[in-house]
């Protein structure tokens, strides 16, 4: 399953990483995800030097969602700034998860417009929940 990249929004996750705060480590990273209601929202990773205790640029595109009142996500993209592609870290994978619509795809966008996707069932294998209001 790869669904294509609308060029808008690949362009909007290529603007986005100079946002990034990353002294550290040097990689930019973007991400964007689709909540239940259509509506994009996007992130920066931000590093701190108390590390671990900067944010992935998909935990921040999920805050961004979630504070807008999104209940789910139907899709996610990541991009960096990075060769190759990127995919979520495991405690991303998890906020995705505790997020994700049925049929809930993470698109790694390549620095060279490649693309990949996997369901998040794929990316995280056994995920949990745990029973929230008005969630089963």
């Amino acid at each position: 399953m790869t669904a294509p990249v609308p060029p808008p929004l690949a362009a909007e996750l290529r603007r986005l990483q100079a946002n990034s705060h990353a002294p550290y480590s040097g990689c930019r990273v973007s991400a964007a995800v689709e909540g239940g209601s259509g509506e994009i929202h996007y992130g920066v990773n931000v590093e701190n030097a108390a590390y671990p205790q900067g944010a992935c640029a998909e935990t921040s595109a999920i805050g961004a969602a979630v504070t807008h009142g999104e209940t789910s996500i139907r899709r996610v993209w990541v991009a960096s700034s990075l060769p190759g592609f990127i995919w979520p870290c495991g405690g991303c994978r998890q906020r995705i998860w505790e997020f994700a619509a049925p049929g809930c795809e993470v698109v790694s966008v390549a620095a060279d417009g490649a693309v990949e996707s996997r369901a998040i069932e794929d990316l995280l294998p056994l995920g949990f929940r745990l029973p929230a209001p008005g969630r089963a």
